[in-house]
């Protein structure tokens, strides 16, 4: 006789869903992009009827901005995993460098969340997007690691730095040599921490 499997709750029927969505819609939005991935496409991919998937999203831009917002999380998740632990701050901060580039490395993000985000959704959103997740490590690093004595704002800082590193992360999705443009990041950054 066989054993039944147990019955899943509504909340781990409605996490398998969103589950599948958004694996299946990210692998299509890296495939083909934003505007060539269609609603339906999506659903055939994940098995889940486009009654369910609108059940969860109002429609593919929220699916998108879900899908990014997993993204954005994820890589300031790394960040804070790699820098954690009693390190001099200015150390900390350099591995925050690595991590943020390290994590833009996975297949698709730096298209997800740099090129097709902005177009999709507009800078502004994404910017924010951002902000709550991996420009807030930067700031907290630089705010720790600076001296106090300089009269440079953090914040704006913050702000052309992460750009530097948007930029650096493009380039080595591009085919950019990674050591190089880790070096350049890393002297960048002691620069900036030397006052």
């Amino acid at each position: 006789m066989q054993e039944k499997a147990p019955r899943r709750s509504n909340r781990e029927r409605t996490d398998a869903t969103r589950d599948a969505l958004t694996r299946a819609a990210r692998s299509l939005f890296i495939a083909h992009g934003y505007a060539q991935t269609s609603t339906p496409q999506v659903c055939a991919a994940a098995g889940i009827t486009r009654g369910a998937l609108y059940h969860h999203f109002s429609d593919k831009r929220d699916l998108f901005r879900h899908v990014l917002e997993l993204e954005s999380r994820a890589v300031a998740e790394h960040i804070v995993s790699e820098t954690s632990g009693p390190v001099p701050a200015a150390e900390a901060l350099l591995a925050g460098a690595d991590a943020y580039l390290d994590a833009m490395s996975v297949p698709g993000r730096t298209q997800l969340l740099l090129v097709d985000g902005p177009a999709v959704l507009g800078v502004a959103d994404v910017m924010a997007m951002d902000e709550s997740h991996a420009a807030g490590t930067l700031r907290e690093g630089l705010a720790a690691a600076m001296p106090r004595e300089t009269d440079v704002s953090v914040d704006a800082l913050a702000r052309l730095l992460s750009a530097a590193f948007d930029r650096a992360a493009l380039d080595m999705d591009a085919g950019a040599e990674p050591d190089e443009v880790r070096g350049a990041m890393r002297w960048l950054l002691k620069r900036a921490l030397a006052g």
